[in-house]
């Protein structure tokens, strides 16, 4: 396929809002596509180049492409500069120059393989020079390109596709290929789940069929699983009514990290790889799992756990926040040196060559004892099991006095199963009766900002406006204005510069009465603490927070991963409980 040909996909794509609509023209796309290229046309719709767990990313920054775009069509940085003002939009920009000053003679036919090829060479440029290499190898491509597919090629790496889909309609579009329905859309997301390449589970459903797609796709050592969350209920009777027989666990407040450990060693001559539950790559951060295979009883294995700052001087646990500098690339020694980390490892997904995830819980905890040694890095979380109310409110109180979150109760037979779906974990953050109404914290996306009045305008953000996910829809809930300090009204505008959207994303649904003065793409997400959940007939989410404050910057999270309106409903009925 060329990639005049996607590019045409593409603008239909983007004017499209039809969530149906959307998914048959991308089975149709994929349909056309041929196995060598399925993939690539799968990372390029999403505005990238590899699954996120690779760690491959761009890094042109706007004035790089502005430079690239003068660089291509031999004009002054100043005018591509004016024009990008006035358009608010790159790849309109790139369009625009594209049909007013292309050469004659130029190839318009690239393929889709080329440009992803290119791409990729200039995403994987390294090194001293590099910056310059960059805009000129991409200045090269972006001259040799059509007006339709220079407007896509430039917006691809600064993330600005813009076509409101992510990977779950990728894969209700790989169903509607086979079947001209979703029917077999939950067989390709366990799939997905196992093995979070969309791009390479395209490929294998193109060359084998999705029955026999799915078969083929197991877990490997390096590739991140979709981590298995918690559900969120206030009773403990209620608790052991769904789940019978639990263990009852310490809920920490650290970072959820996936160890990836293999003996024999990955192709960059490590022995441990450590993911988020974004499924980014941070093994860089932690310095201390060099030599982590004394520690463990086994060639291959993917733990999950929560990595816990301490405190050095009071020899505590950190909070999160501390927690977080260790996402600092620069002097990580020196900072690991002044925030120790342990790993509390509470469950065991893969082991030599086996999946586990279908084993129940109690058996994968029996392996996982086996399997670490008793050392003070890795530390196997403890438990009570128990099918006694009583026991899990004593276990609450006991450790929120110890300084912990709350509790998590997993039910003693369960799968590990990613997401929230069913009954099987369940966390709780406070005891029961307690005042509060709110049961737990809503991670939302940053939707847009105000400037607001007064002392505010000179932070460049007055309140700003969060919403939650309904499917791939985000859904308005509050907005924030007030609770936040001036270093963190400070730190939002911070965040947000270079987020700033001309119009209002398509996957956005927001009263008109809400707008804001400045629209973001969805890319923050934020912990937002409320009195209470109430009924709204202004916000599209159908519900606001009464009294919202913001907790903290979720930079662990994907926007994917914000609180979805189903999350949002159960909270509203227990806060009534």
């Amino acid at each position: 396929m060329t990639f005049r040909n996607l590019a045409r996909y593409l603008e239909r794509l983007e004017k499209t809002s039809s969530r149906i609509e959307i998914t048959k023209i991308l089975a149709e796309l994929f349909a056309k596509s041929n196995e060598s290229e399925i993939d690539k046309v799968v990372y390029l719709i999403l505005g990238n180049l590899a699954p996120i767990y690779s760690g491959v990313v761009f890094n042109l920054a706007e004035k790089m492409l502005v430079r690239a775009l003068a660089g291509a069509y031999s004009i002054e940085v100043a005018l591509v500069v004016e024009m990008y003002k006035k358009e608010g939009d790159l790849g309109e920009v790139a369009f625009r120059l594209a049909n007013e000053r292309k050469r004659k003679g130029n190839s318009y036919e690239l393929s889709v393989r080329e440009v992803h090829e290119k791409l990729l060479e200039i995403a994987s440029d390294e090194g001293e020079g590099s910056q310059e290499r960059k805009i000129e190898k991409m200045s090269k491509l972006i001259s040799f390109l059509d007006p339709l597919s220079c407007r896509f090629v430039v917006r691809i790496p600064l993330g600005k596709l813009r076509l409101g889909f992510s990977d779950k309609t990728v894969i209700d579009a790989l169903s509607w290929m086979e079947t001209g329905s979703k029917e077999k859309r939950g067989k390709i997301e366990t799939a997905y789940n196992l093995y979070p390449d969309v791009g390479l589970l395209a490929r294998e459903v193109k060359k084998f069929g999705i029955d026999e797609s799915v078969k083929r796709i197991k877990p490997e050592v390096g590739v991140p699983i979709l981590p298995m969350l918690a559900q969120r209920l206030k009773s403990p009777k209620e608790m052991i009514e769904k789940m019978k027989k639990v263990f009852v666990e310490p809920k920490f407040d650290g970072l959820r990290i996936q160890i990836h450990y293999k003996r024999s060693g990955f192709s960059d001559g490590t022995k441990v790889k450590a993911f988020t539950r974004n499924l980014n790559e941070t093994s860089w951060m932690f310095p201390e799992l060099k030599g982590v295979e004394r520690y463990i009883n086994c060639q291959e294995a993917i733990f999950d756990s929560e990595g816990i700052g301490v405190d050095e001087e009071r020899k505590s646990l950190a909070n999160f926040q501390t927690t977080m500098t260790r996402r600092r690339k620069h002097d990580i020694e020196k900072i690991a040196s002044k925030v120790s980390i342990k790993f509390c490892v509470f469950d065991l997904m893969y082991k030599d060559g086996e999946s586990l995830v279908n084993l129940p819980y109690e058996e994968r905890r029996k392996i996982l004892s086996e399997v670490i040694k008793k050392n003070s890095l890795l530390e196997v979380v403890d438990y009570e099991v128990t099918q006694d109310p009583e026991v899990i409110s004593r276990l609450m109180r006991e450790r929120l006095k110890q300084g912990m979150e709350g509790i998590i109760v997993k039910k003693y037979d369960s799968k590990y199963v990613a997401g929230r779906t069913g009954w099987r974990w369940v966390k709780m953050k406070e005891e029961e009766g307690a005042k509060a109404k709110l049961a737990d914290t809503v991670d939302c996306i940053v939707m847009g900002y105000s400037l607001g009045r007064g002392k505010r305008v000179s932070f460049g953000v007055g309140q700003f406006l969060v919403g939650i996910l309904d499917g791939e829809i985000v859904k308005t809930v509050t907005k924030v204005g007030t609770g936040l300090t001036d270093e963190q009204f400070h730190e939002l505008k911070k965040r947000l510069t270079g987020l700033e959207a001309k119009e209002k994303p398509k996957s956005y649904l927001v009263d008109k009465l809400l707008e804001p003065d400045f629209w973001v793409e969805p890319s923050l997400v934020v912990e937002i603490a409320a009195d209470e959940i109430t009924v709204s007939p202004t916000h599209s989410s159908g519900f606001a927070l009464r009294f919202p404050r913001l907790v903290r910057f979720r930079e662990d999270k994907s926007p994917k991963e914000a609180t979805t309106i189903t999350e949002l409903k159960r909270l509203y009925k227990l806060q009534k409980n």
